[in-house]
């Protein structure tokens, strides 16, 4: 379409909108004069008639105010916590750190209990201090509790009374309080058990079950910090070391290793002990070697002939002084046995060159260390004959019927009761008894004679069979038995050592099945044999440990 100011449309004029961004601007100076026409007047609008005013928000204020109100009631501690409050929140922190700390009461006004009071007098309903206080009564209680497992019982209850305070009772603060009057009780039985134990030791009962060191024991079981019986037992334990060391001191070693077990029995935890022990072994080893010169000089003088005399420069003196301190000494009786030997064979050399008095001398020496030996029977009997012939200075008269068979019924009811074992004993009916009646009669008698040197081998014999039975006593016997018959025999050693043996075996049974008496008689019977065997060592510390 062709535009306003196309010549081919002047003519004539299109109507046209205008443009309607200009419709509230002024219209632009044309140079007409300007129409203004008069709008039409309005119709005022009706009013409608005014009816009573509405008067609802009176009602609704109210209601708004008291739902305020009550707000304000339920939240004030949350609203008081928005307002500033320094000297509360000090006093709460001191009190928490209080707490921490485990100071608890007290009276210098800055203890957990006291702080938290304080901030309750501030504010008596703050729920930290509430809080603060039954967390001081639980701490309380606790210590209660750590007092009375520690028998403070003066602080238990002290803590006990606090905690109820602050916890207003409960049932954990009964049970604690009927844990302290309970362990009273037991604090009294227990006091009136150190009072006997002290008494007992007053005495000087220390052994036994009434004895101070098992009844300051049976406190410690109850009370293991008890300091009454601790210092008790130590007391024991140095009067026991004091008497061990004295007994060592006058030389007497037997006597304080005895006492030295005692004490290990009753304090194996002795201070003191390892020393004391210490003092035993040296003491001990000195004896040893002090003893093994002594056998040595003993047996060098049995070598060089020098067997008895006067002084110490011979066998007999230095084998009876090493007997002396060691009565069952094995070597030094073995040596005595062979000087007894070396003497019968000094007095049967005697007899050879007709020195009747002589060799009635040393056997009279041999008999005083061997009164049993079979040897010294027969010298006795040779000797017997010998009078007798120099008495009559002719040929011995033969014997009458009734001597002969009398000899010949002695010396078989001596085969018989070798045979049957009864070798020494009973006296008069023995086989050593009747072979020497035989002997008394006839001197030269072959059979008697043959027969009694058979006895100690006929011992031997029993002795193995004995043995291995397990009759221990029947076999001691039997040894006893062989070294009276042959003193300073060799072959006795192997004896006594299987003997030991069988005891120590026997020992380490009894204490394996908790016999323990018995257990200590076999391991005696073994010390005796053999003292120095390590078995026996390590047996009597397993025994002193066990006690009872």
């Amino acid at each position: 379409m062709a535009g306003r100011d196309d010549p081919s449309t002047r003519g004539r004029t299109e109507p046209t909108i205008g443009d309607l961004d200009r419709v509230d601007a002024p219209a632009p100076d044309d140079g007409l004069p300007r129409i203004v026409a008069d709008a039409p007047a309005r119709r005022p609008a009706p009013v409608p008639a005014r009816g009573p005013r509405r008067q609802w928000w009176k009602w609704l204020l109210p209601v708004l105010l008291l739902a305020v109100g009550s707000w304000l009631v339920v939240h004030q501690d949350g609203l008081r916590g928005l307002l500033p409050r320094t000297e509360l929140n000090s006093v709460l922190a001191r009190a928490d750190q209080a707490l921490a700390a485990g100071k608890l009461d007290g009276s210098a006004g800055d203890s957990a209990r006291e702080l938290y009071e304080a901030a309750r007098a501030l504010e008596p309903d703050n729920e930290h201090a509430l809080q603060g206080l039954k967390n001081v009564g639980a701490a309380e209680l606790a210590q209660a509790r750590e007092a009375l497992a520690k028998r403070r019982l003066d602080d238990a209850d002290a803590a006990l009374t606090e905690a109820r305070a602050l916890l207003g009772g409960g049932a954990e603060v009964e049970r604690v309080a009927q844990a302290i009057r309970a362990e009273r009780t037991r604090s009294g039985a227990l006091d009136a058990l150190v009072e006997r134990a002290q008494q007992a030791l007053a005495d000087g009962r220390l052994d036994g079950d009434d004895g101070a060191a098992a009844l300051y024991r049976r406190a410690l079981a109850t009370d293991p910090g008890n300091a009454v019986a601790r210092h008790g037992l130590d007391r024991i334990g140095d009067a026991l070391a004091q008497q061990a060391r004295a007994a060592l001191a006058q030389g007497d070693r037997a006597g304080a290793t005895q006492i030295a077990d005692r004490l290990t029995a009753l304090l194996p935890n002795y201070g003191d002990l390892p020393s004391l022990r210490a003092a035993l072994a040296q003491a001990e080893r000195d004896a040893q070697a002090a003893q093994d010169k002594r056998l040595a000089d003993g047996e060098a003088f049995l070598r060089a002939g020098r067997f008895s005399g006067e002084g110490d420069d011979n066998a007999l003196a230095q084998f009876n002084a090493v007997l002396a301190v060691d009565p069952d000494n094995a070597r030094a009786r073995a040596g005595l046995g062979q000087v007894a030997q070396a003497l019968i064979v000094q007095a049967s050399a005697a007899l050879d060159d007709d020195h009747r008095d002589e060799a009635a001398r040393l056997l009279d020496q041999a008999e005083k260390l061997a009164p049993k030996s079979a040897d010294l029977a027969a010298a006795r009997s040779r000797l017997r004959e010998a009078g007798e012939q120099a008495a009559i200075a002719a040929e011995r008269p033969r014997l009458t019927a009734a001597q002969q068979a009398e000899v010949l019924r002695l010396v078989h009811a001596a085969q018989a009761a070798a045979r049957n074992g009864d070798l020494m004993l009973p006296p008069g009916t023995s086989a050593y008894d009747q072979y020497r009646a035989a002997l008394a009669i006839e001197g030269d008698n072959a059979a008697a004679q043959a027969g009694l040197k058979a006895l100690p081998q006929r011992a031997a014999q029993l002795f193995d069979q004995a043995l291995a039975q397990g009759r221990l006593e029947r076999a001691a016997d039997l040894l006893s038995t062989f070294d009276a018959l042959s003193p300073g025999d060799a072959a006795a050693q192997p004896l006594k050592h299987r003997l030991a043996q069988a005891w120590l075996d026997r020992a380490t049974l009894d204490a394996d099945q908790g016999r323990l008496q018995d257990a200590r008689i076999a391991l005696d019977q073994a010390r005796r044999l053999e003292p120095n065997d390590p078995r026996v060592g390590a047996l009597a510390q397993r025994l002193a440990g066990a006690g009872g």
